[in-house]
């Protein structure tokens, strides 16, 4: 006999995560949190939905894990420190063995970041789940969108472009080359399937970056919004793009730099930089791809000749 709503949430969402700031956790009408003093609270909250974030019939293991890795990325492009999850997952059906999987991949991720599930809801319908989880950064010092000036430097994370290929191959939308590696062909899938969000990173850039976003629907559209939100310009030259080795062997450099730039679901972050900090980012992973600027708008470059480009970035609601 399949078990009841209850007995799933105590079977399967009940331990994930252990911290000492969460008198009261999973099993109440609602959580009671600590936060430490001093500190700022930063809330974010995300869905995703089976066949529009997701092709349908993905691994519950990766499901799980996008979950709480979109979330986790923006708490990162505050600058902030993830703690505490709440869930809201909607099913089909009550398939334990589904189950098993999707809190494997959401718990191994929510224990590499110390963050505990502290809630939610478990409701049937169609495949979709929200996750909102709370983080704190110290008083005053989360990072925005809205600090940048004309002059600073823009940066990006990793590899981005990876994750839109990985989607498209796995999609079927993207005709590979009969030379193409097995292993590149699987990172690229994996980093659709596993993103790691730059949480270390983000809280290395507070008192550094003028200003932070995460790449969650496009470089070229999520930094035009940092841009927007600076009252800026900004001037990105594709030459400086960090393509990875499997992306350019898989896509080749003319779709390769497309990808980057267009592609959602990166999951790495995008700041800016006054010329004078740019010392203080010793030893993290990141590149300089451009710089904003004054007036509106984007500028893609190659080298020093503006190319035509046009793309907003991702929307739900676009026609």
């Amino acid at each position: 006999m399949p078990s009841g709503e209850f007995a799933l949430i105590d079977r399967f969402f009940r331990d994930i995560g252990a911290r000492r700031d969460v008198p009261v956790g999973v099993g109440d009408d609602g959580a009671v949190l600590a936060p430490p003093a001093g500190h700022d609270l930063v809330a974010v909250v995300d869905t995703i939905v089976e066949s529009v974030h997701f092709p349908a019939g993905s691994p519950a293991r990766s499901i799980g894990h996008r979950a709480l890795a979109v979330n986790l990325s923006d708490v990162a492009a505050m600058g902030a420190t993830a703690a505490w999850a709440l869930l809201a997952l909607t099913l089909p059906e009550a398939d334990e063995r589904w189950l098993a999987e999707f809190t494997a991949g959401f718990g191994m991720l929510a224990h590499a970041h110390d963050v505990q599930l502290v809630g939610g809801d478990l409701t049937s319908g169609p495949l979709a789940v929200t996750v909102q989880v709370l983080g704190t950064v110290p008083r005053s010092a989360a990072l925005l969108r809205s600090g940048g000036r004309p002059g600073d430097l823009v940066y990006v994370t990793g590899t981005p472009g990876d994750a839109a290929c990985g989607l498209a191959l796995l999609q079927g939308r993207l005709r590979t080359p009969a030379t193409a590696d097995a292993a590149a062909l699987a990172a690229l899938r994996e980093r659709f399937l596993f993103p790691a969000p730059r949480c270390a990173i983000g809280e290395r850039l507070r008192g550094v970056a003028s200003a932070c976003i995460d790449l969650s629907d496009g470089l070229a559209g999520d930094l035009s919004k940092l841009a927007l939100a600076s009252g800026c310009g900004a001037r990105v030259d594709v030459t400086q793009l960090p393509l990875s080795a499997p992306l350019l062997e898989v896509a080749g450099r003319a779709a390769a730099e497309h990808f980057a730039l267009t592609g959602g679901d990166d999951y790495e972050l995008c700041f800016t930089v006054p010329p004078a900090r740019v010392p203080e980012l010793e030893g993290l992973a990141c590149t300089a791809i451009g710089r904003l600027a004054e007036g509106r708008g984007l500028a893609v470059c190659r080298g020093d000749s503006v190319i035509e480009f046009s793309h907003s970035g991702f929307d739900h609601f676009a026609r």
